[in-house]
């Protein structure tokens, strides 16, 4: 299949596609004519990809996963081992994001909001670094 029977088949875009072959998580066979052409494990392989990214998993993770897909002999533990330090590099981030969101709505409840030019919305982020 060409990659744009590739892209609706496995739900990215041509675009990604080439950046993952760039990345070296997917390697299409190419015809003659230098056009890539897709087999049914290449989509599969695509779609584990656009599943890990929808998860999150950083691109070099998503290369471990892969790795760890293709080998039958692989120890489960270094899957669980990979998902669970996701896992908690997510709660570490939506934690920053929380920690955020309260500064931000304790300083937007300090705004009069009103026409007057006084905002302590601005002059918090003037003191930032």
């Amino acid at each position: 299949m060409n990659i744009g029977e590739a892209a609706r088949g496995s739900g990215l875009s041509a675009k990604m596609i080439r950046h993952y072959e760039a990345e070296g998580l997917v390697a299409p066979r190419r015809l003659e004519n230098g056009y890539r052409d897709y087999a049914a494990t290449d989509l599969a392989v695509l779609r584990f990809i656009r599943h890990a990214r929808a998860l999150a998993f950083p691109l070099e993770d998503v290369r471990k996963l892969l790795a760890l897909w293709h080998d039958r002999g692989r120890a489960s533990a270094d899957v669980r081992r990979i998902a669970l330090d996701h896992v908690a590099a997510l709660e570490a981030k939506a934690e920053a994001m929380q920690a955020m969101a309260h500064s931000l709505r304790h300083l937007a409840q300090h705004c009069n909001g009103d026409a007057r030019p006084d905002c302590p919305i601005l002059d918090e982020l003037e003191k930032l670094p």
